[in-house]
Protein backbone atom coordinates (compact mmCIF):
# COMPACT_ATOMS: atom_id res chain seq x y z
CA UNK A 1 0.00 0.00 0.00
CA UNK A 2 1.17 3.56 0.70
CA UNK A 3 4.89 3.91 0.55
CA UNK A 4 5.22 7.48 2.53
CA UNK A 5 2.39 10.14 2.92
CA UNK A 6 2.99 13.55 3.97
CA UNK A 7 -0.02 13.94 6.46
CA UNK A 8 0.53 17.76 8.21
CA UNK A 9 2.89 18.87 10.89
CA UNK A 10 4.09 17.94 14.29
CA UNK A 11 3.27 21.94 14.88
CA UNK A 12 -0.60 21.58 13.37
CA UNK A 13 -0.74 18.33 16.26
CA UNK A 14 0.21 20.22 19.15
CA UNK A 15 -1.43 23.74 18.53
CA UNK A 16 -4.89 21.87 17.44
CA UNK A 17 -4.08 19.06 20.15
CA UNK A 18 -5.28 16.58 17.62
CA UNK A 19 -5.52 15.94 14.21
CA UNK A 20 -8.05 13.42 12.68
CA UNK A 21 -7.71 11.14 9.13
CA UNK A 22 -9.22 8.56 7.51
CA UNK A 23 -7.80 5.45 5.91
CA UNK A 24 -8.21 2.33 4.04
CA UNK A 25 -7.09 -0.86 5.36
CA UNK A 26 -6.25 -3.87 3.14
CA UNK A 27 -9.50 -5.20 3.87
CA UNK A 28 -11.25 -1.96 2.07
CA UNK A 29 -12.44 -0.92 5.50
CA UNK A 30 -12.61 2.51 6.10
CA UNK A 31 -11.07 3.39 9.51
CA UNK A 32 -10.46 7.30 11.37
CA UNK A 33 -6.89 7.83 12.91
CA UNK A 34 -6.10 9.88 15.29
CA UNK A 35 -2.44 12.02 15.71
CA UNK A 36 -2.41 13.28 19.12
CA UNK A 37 1.68 14.81 20.81
CA UNK A 38 3.81 12.65 22.93
CA UNK A 39 5.75 14.48 25.03
CA UNK A 40 8.32 11.95 26.16
CA UNK A 41 11.54 12.50 24.70
CA UNK A 42 12.27 9.02 24.12
CA UNK A 43 9.47 8.80 21.44
CA UNK A 44 8.56 10.37 18.54
CA UNK A 45 6.87 14.04 18.89
CA UNK A 46 3.25 12.33 17.29
CA UNK A 47 1.76 9.01 17.90
CA UNK A 48 -1.29 8.09 15.64
CA UNK A 49 -4.13 5.57 17.11
CA UNK A 50 -7.15 4.53 15.40
CA UNK A 51 -10.01 6.61 17.05
CA UNK A 52 -11.70 4.39 18.54
CA UNK A 53 -11.94 3.02 22.92
CA UNK A 54 -10.67 -0.25 23.24
CA UNK A 55 -13.44 -1.00 25.82
CA UNK A 56 -16.30 -0.10 23.57
CA UNK A 57 -16.05 1.20 19.50
CA UNK A 58 -16.58 5.26 21.15
CA UNK A 59 -14.52 7.83 19.06
CA UNK A 60 -11.73 9.54 21.00
CA UNK A 61 -11.55 12.39 18.67
CA UNK A 62 -15.11 13.96 17.53
CA UNK A 63 -15.08 16.50 15.00
CA UNK A 64 -15.42 20.57 16.25
CA UNK A 65 -14.16 18.78 19.44
CA UNK A 66 -10.83 16.99 18.80
CA UNK A 67 -9.55 14.74 21.26
CA UNK A 68 -9.39 15.46 25.12
CA UNK A 69 -5.83 15.43 26.14
CA UNK A 70 -5.19 15.47 29.94
CA UNK A 71 -1.93 14.71 31.82
CA UNK A 72 -0.45 13.27 29.08
CA UNK A 73 -3.59 10.91 27.85
CA UNK A 74 -6.39 10.49 25.88
CA UNK A 75 -9.56 10.47 27.45
CA UNK A 76 -12.79 8.20 26.47
CA UNK A 77 -15.82 11.07 26.19
CA UNK A 78 -18.04 7.98 27.32
CA UNK A 79 -16.33 6.08 30.34
CA UNK A 80 -13.63 8.29 31.15
CA UNK A 81 -10.70 5.90 30.97
CA UNK A 82 -7.26 7.28 30.10
CA UNK A 83 -4.90 6.19 26.93
CA UNK A 84 -1.39 7.46 26.94
CA UNK A 85 -0.67 9.44 23.98
CA UNK A 86 2.82 8.13 23.83
CA UNK A 87 2.45 4.05 24.38
CA UNK A 88 -1.81 4.08 23.76
CA UNK A 89 -1.78 2.16 27.07
CA UNK A 90 -4.93 2.34 29.53
CA UNK A 91 -4.38 1.31 32.95
CA UNK A 92 -7.44 2.94 34.60
CA UNK A 93 -11.57 2.60 34.11
CA UNK A 94 -13.70 0.28 32.07
CA UNK A 95 -10.69 -0.06 29.00
CA UNK A 96 -7.88 -0.93 31.97
CA UNK A 97 -5.56 -3.11 30.69
CA UNK A 98 -5.92 -2.30 27.12
CA UNK A 99 -3.64 -0.48 24.41
CA UNK A 100 -5.27 1.08 21.46
CA UNK A 101 -4.35 0.27 17.78
CA UNK A 102 -1.27 2.19 16.10
CA UNK A 103 -1.06 3.59 12.76
CA UNK A 104 3.00 4.04 12.05
CA UNK A 105 3.69 7.53 11.49
CA UNK A 106 7.26 9.16 10.91
CA UNK A 107 8.05 12.73 11.95
CA UNK A 108 10.59 14.31 10.07
CA UNK A 109 11.84 17.51 9.49
CA UNK A 110 9.02 18.55 11.65
CA UNK A 111 6.58 16.87 9.13
CA UNK A 112 4.43 14.25 9.94
CA UNK A 113 4.16 11.18 7.44
CA UNK A 114 2.15 8.07 7.28
CA UNK A 115 4.46 5.47 6.76
CA UNK A 116 1.59 1.97 7.92
CA UNK A 117 2.50 0.03 4.61
CA UNK A 118 -1.26 -1.83 5.82
CA UNK A 119 -3.87 1.40 5.05
CA UNK A 120 -3.83 4.10 2.71
CA UNK A 121 -4.23 7.73 3.04
CA UNK A 122 -7.91 8.81 1.83
CA UNK A 123 -8.89 12.63 2.85
CA UNK A 124 -8.18 14.40 6.26
CA UNK A 125 -11.02 14.60 8.45
CA UNK A 126 -13.23 11.47 10.33
CA UNK A 127 -15.84 9.51 8.42
CA UNK A 128 -19.46 11.38 7.78
CA UNK A 129 -21.66 8.67 9.67
CA UNK A 130 -24.74 9.40 9.95
CA UNK A 131 -25.58 7.22 13.33
CA UNK A 132 -23.58 9.17 15.45
CA UNK A 133 -25.24 11.69 17.34
CA UNK A 134 -23.66 15.04 18.60
CA UNK A 135 -21.51 13.72 21.78
CA UNK A 136 -20.86 10.02 23.02
CA UNK A 137 -23.94 7.94 24.49
CA UNK A 138 -23.86 8.03 27.93
CA UNK A 139 -24.48 5.00 30.55
CA UNK A 140 -24.97 8.09 33.42
CA UNK A 141 -28.42 7.84 35.32
CA UNK A 142 -28.32 11.02 36.18
CA UNK A 143 -30.94 13.70 34.53
CA UNK A 144 -30.92 17.63 35.12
Amino acid sequence: MTGRYRLTSVETVRDEGSWLFTVRDERGSDEEVVLVPCVDPDQPAVEAWVNRCTHEAQRLHRDGIGAVIRDGGIVCPKHGSIFDTCSGYCDNGEAAETTLVSVDVTVDDGQVYLTDDEVDFLYEGGIDDDDDDDGPSSTSHLRL
